[in-house]
Parts: C-alpha cells; sequence; structure tokens
C-alpha cells in the first residue's frame, strides 16, 4: 500500500498517523526566535570561535590541556552552529513535516555532539589526574600524541554511537512528521546508563582522587620550608589553579544536562508523565551549556581573557603576536 500525505489546516496526516501542530502565537513564536536564536546560538558561536581561535594562534596555549579543551569547543561549537539552529524552529512549531532522514540526522548530530563533549571531559579529567597525581611522570602519559588519540578516540566513537541511528532504521515517534521526540523507548535508559550517567560517576571519582591528593600535597607544602619545595609549589599551585577550572566546566555540564537525563530516565517510568514542555525546556538548558564553558575560562584564566581581548580588539591583524607571553599582557592591561 502506498504511504500518502497531506497538510489539512493545521493538523498532519500521514497513512494512518495524524500530528496536530500546537498553535503558538506570533508574539511568542518571535520572542523565541529572537531569543533562543539570536542569543543563545550566537554566543555560544562567537564565544566556542573565540576559544578556538585563542589556542591555535597563541603558541603559549599549545599544551597538551588545551588541544583538549580545543577538542571540546569544537564539539560546542557545532551545536550552536547544526543543533540549536534546527531546534530553534522545532520549539516554535511542534511538528514539522520532514523526512525520516533529516529527522535522524538531527537526532544524530545531538546525540553525537553531546556524547564527544562527554567523552571529551573524561580525557580532561585523566589529563588533570596525571598532571596533579603523578606530576613526574606527567610529561612522558600526557603528550600531544597521546592527546590527538584522545581526540579522535572521542570523536569516532561518538559519531558511530550517533549516527548509528541512521543505519538502524529505528522509529522514535507515534505521529509521523514530528521530529522533537520525548516519548523514548525504555530501551534508551541503558543507553543513558552507557553515554552519560556511567562516564558522570568515573569523571567525578578521578576528581574526588585528584582533591584528595592535592589536600595532601598543600599539607605536605606547608610544612616544609625548603627552596626546592617552594619551586615545586608553584607549580602545583599552577595545576591545582588548572584542575579547579576544568572541574568548574564540568560542574556545568552535570548542572545543564542531568536534569534532562533524569527526566529522560524516569518519564517512561512513569508513563510518560513529564510535559512535553518541561522536557523542550530540560533539553535547551542541556544545549546551552555549550554557551557557558567559554565564560568560565574567561573568567578563571588570565591568559585566556588576554587572548579574547587582542582578538576582540582585531590587535592579531595588525601584526604578529603568536609568541605573546599572554601573562605579560594581562599585567600590562590589568586583566588579572
Amino acid at each position: 500500500m502506498t504511504k500518502t500525505s497531506l497538510t489539512l489546516g493545521d493538523e498532519f496526516i500521514s497513512g494512518n498517523a495524524s500530528c496536530i501542530m500546537a498553535i503558538t502565537p506570533s508574539t511568542i513564536r518571535t520572542f523565541l526566535y529572537m531569543f533562543i536564536g539570536s542569543t543563545v546560538s550566537v554566543l555560544t558561536i562567537s564565544g566556542n570561535l573565540l576559544v578556538i581561535t585563542s589556542i591555535i594562534y597563541f603558541k603559549q596555549l599549545h599544551t597538551p590541556t588545551n588541544y583538549l579543551i580545543l577538542s571540546l569547543a569544537v564539539a560546542d561549537l557545532l551545536v550552536g552552529a547544526l543543533v540549536l539552529q534546527f531546534n530553534m524552529a522545532l520549539s516554535v512549531k511542534s511538528c514539522l513535516y520532514f523526512g525520516d532522514l533529516v529527522c535522524k540526522m538531527r537526532r544524530s548530530f545531538d546525540i553525537s555532539l553531546m556524547t564527544t563533549s562527554i567523552l571529551n571531559l573524561c580525557c580532561i579529567s585523566i589529563d588533570r589526574y596525571y598532571a596533579v597525581c603523578q606530576p613526574l611522570t606527567y610529561r612522558t602519559k600526557i603528550n600531544g600524541c597521546v592527546v590527538v588519540i584522545m581526540i579522535l578516540v572521542s570523536w569516532t566513537v561518538s559519531a558511530l554511537s550517533g549516527f548509528s541511528i541512521m543505519f538502524v532504521g529505528l522509529k522514535h515517534s507515534v505521529c509521523e512528521g514530528r521530529c522533537f521526540l520525548f516519548h523514548i523507548p525504555n530501551s534508551n535508559i541503558v543507553g543513558s546508563v552507557v553515554s552519560f550517567y556511567l562516564p558522570v560517576i568515573i569523571m567525578l571519582c578521578i576528581y574526588l582522587r585528584i582533591f584528595l591528593v592535592a589536600q595532601r600535597q598543600a599539607r605536605s607544602i606547608h610544612n616544609t620550608n625548603c627552596q626546592s619545595s617552594k619551586s615545586g609549589a608553584t607549580v602545583s599551585k599552577k595545576e591545582r589553579k588548572a584542575t579547579k577550572t576544568l572541574a568548574t566546566v564540568l560542574g556545568a555540564f552535570l548542572i545543564c544536562w542531568t536534569p534532562f537525563f533524569l527526566s529522560l530516565t524516569f518519564n517512561p517510568m512513569t508513563d510518560y508523565s513529564v510535559p512535553s514542555p518541561l522536557s523542550e525546556t530540560l533539553v535547551w538548558l542541556g544545549w546551552s551549556n555549550s554557551m557557558l564553558n567559554p565564560l568560565v575560562y574567561a573568567f578563571f584564566y588570565s591568559w585566556f581573557r588576554a587572548a579574547f581581548r587582542m582578538i576582540i580588539s582585531g590587535k592579531i591583524f595588525n601584526g604578529n603576536f603568536k609568541n605573546s607571553k599572554l601573562s605579560e599582557v594581562c599585567i600590562m592591561e590589568d586583566c588579572n
């Protein structure tokens, strides 16, 4: 039997399935386009472009840790450029008449980029573990080659997990024509555990270990007065500050994404009692995390603030500042 579809006013009919479009007032629709599109998406793209440009341009920022931050920023940039733009339209109209391929591509990008972010955060936690807990072997354990392998594995695993949806051919809806879906099969709870809860538990355990070691180092340094320990204290303090900043990035990720995954987990158990508008709000909260990370770097890292200022002011276009000491720029411009 040939499948037919037609539109009747605000109703979409395809075969035996129909989708009723929510009637959204034009003022609310305009507000959503202006606020979500012009604010969240633009800030996400511009903020992460600043991070990417800073790390690529300034040689002082060419470190293994910053390469992992660069990978995270690329994922966040793609969220702002691809995922947010597509879903902005879906937030305004509850039912859009895209084919299965387009809807699966949207969901594939969404899952892939979210998985990339959390895998990058896992790699960053491993980097911080060696920097703080095993500083003598850090440079041999975490070098450029190892970081490249980490990044490639993160993106490959994420792409396989996300785009497998396009080949499996799963149907996520009872209403053809709607692409923004929240009625997730119970089997996806297992996916949430594997892709979110398990990595989060591992990262929290790693950062707890780092915290305990850092506290022990701080007490040891406090009780020692020799000059070698003082020089070691400077390095340890720098690494602890970097660890604190990146732990804040992890905390922001958890604050933004945990509510959505909790609703995703318990919604099937409660016969899908979570309202779709609430689910949609929670997933937008998760996507907003891609906008927050550059703000965290700018707040905690003085050299990132200096780099951002030089890029925004256009100073890097008036000369070669690749070898600039951003710490000295900070002192001159009083950005501490």
